[in-house]
């Protein structure tokens, strides 16, 4: 049974203030209760915004050799436990510890870092125009608030851009994924991070996230979460003109061209949507295919969603794990049945559990298809394993209606080269756009367009959210 009773605050454990409560953390694969959490209230969220706040002064002024060692700290300890927040991830949110949470989930956690490192060498933090010198400073205080999906990768594409710009923080991190942030904190006090200038407490979001969004001392707020709590963090920010950084939802459009090899294209967007259970911000969730070759992509589409191996994500062969929490468990069993009750053809899948699997929020990886636009499964974001495919006529409709949505975060193109796939790309009203099955790239900005948030994370681009530009004029002598 694991305890996280405690918060990290000015460089100590301390215990939260009166009146904090206590949740139980359920394993999602067993449903069973496998450890607790605190849950701090105001007055914990002061306290750790006064922490940061009284180290920002001190912090903000270190040499950047200083900063870089810190990263590298935080880098070797982080290599040493990666198998534990490994652990701790399968634990709290259910992904397969052999698929996903060693090579993915916790390798994220670590790549930042390293891209942070690599990337402060190199940053012009001043550079000269003319006479003027121009400075890049850090922003101040950061609040951070992330989620359970990817909780360590969440945490460390936001702490490692601030601490290499010289930000102190406070961190809070989802209650439904306690562990692996414990252990995120563990590391970076072992690694000698100053006191006060990563804090982090438990909490309700919406309990303490207006706290931290509406503190005067608090200059800017990064959230990577749900649509409705980046508009609630924008309200509650707007009084004190603070800078909010935002990484929502998506929606997010698979555009197979007619030149594409189908089989090979279908496959990797099933496989893609299905990992992590569904729940990326950037899953290739809408399909389109062309209309005269629908049938042969249903065939394939139900073929790779029947050979997936869903069950017990500390099993070798499991490549599905169940999903992080039985809140999300009854959205997503609430959206499959919306997609039967509205006429979309269901190819795989469907409601309830996956035979022979009676505890643990698993759900079926679910295809539909024949869907249109007006349908609930194209336009909400349904955050678990639940493909729709809809055919199209021409590149045009299909480029219409993958635009068609209050999301832009992510889109992806397959075609027969990568200049057909590029002329489709451009025309993606998204921040980001995979050709042909590529990779992200941990050193390229990630974000996107519309109601998928605003700013941009990751690599060099991610450090601009944390740093003011100051202007010194006559600071260099004339030519």
């Amino acid at each position: 049974m694991k305890t996280c009773q405690s918060f990290y605050i000015g460089g100590a454990w301390i215990e939260p203030a009166a009146g904090a409560t206590v949740m139980e953390v359920l394993n999602p694969a067993t449903e069973q209760v496998s450890g607790t959490v605190a849950l701090g209230g105001p007055e914990d969220a002061q306290r750790a915004v006064a922490a940061a706040h009284a180290a920002f002064d001190g912090f903000s002024r270190t040499p950047l050799n200083e900063r870089l060692e810190l990263l590298a700290a935080v880098c070797a300890l982080f290599e040493k436990r990666m198998d534990e927040v490994a652990d701790a991830i399968t634990e709290e949110m259910g992904a397969p510890l052999a698929a996903l949470s060693k090579p993915a989930q916790a390798f994220m956690g670590l790549a930042h870092f390293k891209t942070a490192l690599e990337a402060a060498r190199e940053y012009p933090f001043e550079r000269t125009r003319g006479t003027t010198r121009i400075l890049r400073e850090p922003v101040g205080v950061c609040a951070m608030i992330t989620p359970w999906n990817w909780p360590i990768n969440q945490i460390a594409c936001k702490v490692a851009p601030a601490l290499a710009t010289g930000c102190t923080m406070v961190l809070k991190p989802s209650e439904f994924a306690p562990y692996s942030a414990w252990i995120f904190a563990e590391i970076l006090h072992e690694a000698g991070v100053p006191a006060g200038v990563f804090n982090m407490f438990y909490g309700d979001g919406a309990v303490v996230g207006p706290v931290l969004a509406s503190h005067p001392l608090v200059d800017m707020v990064s959230l990577t979460g749900s649509t409705r709590a980046g508009a609630s963090v924008s309200h509650n920010a707007a009084d004190s003109i603070k800078r909010v950084s935002l990484e929502l939802g998506g929606k997010s459009a698979n555009i197979i061209c007619e030149s594409a090899d189908l089989t090979k294209a279908v496959t990797h967007g099933v496989r893609s949507m299905m990992s992590n259970t569904g729940q990326s911000c950037n899953a290739p969730s809408r399909m389109y295919v062309p209309a005269s070759r629908l049938d042969e992509a249903e065939k394939i589409a139900a073929q790779v969603c029947a050979r997936l191996v869903v069950g017990d994500p500390r099993g070798d062969r499991t490549g599905v794990g169940p999903i992080a929490n039985q809140r999300q468990y009854e959205r997503v069993q609430r959206l499959i049945q919306a997609g039967i009750e509205e006429g979309a053809s269901l190819l795989c899948g469907g409601p309830g559990r996956p035979e022979g699997l009676e505890r643990g929020f698993y759900a079926k990886p679910t295809v539909f298809s024949r869907a249109t636009d007006t349908m609930t499964i194209m336009r909400e974001e349904i955050f678990g394993p639940v493909l729709t495919i809809r055919p199209y006529e021409d590149i045009e409709e299909a480029i219409h209606s993958a635009n068609d949505s209050l999301y832009g975060l992510s889109g992806y193109v397959y075609a027969g080269t990568v200049d057909e796939a590029r002329a489709v790309a451009k025309r993606l009203r998204t921040g980001m756009v995979h050709l042909n099955g590529a990779s992200i790239d941990l050193a390229a900005p990630f974000g996107g367009y519309k109601q998928s948030g605003i700013g941009r994370e990751w690599g060099e681009v991610g450090f601009e959210e944390f740093l003011e530009t100051k202007s010194v004029y006559g600071s260099e002598p004339a030519a």
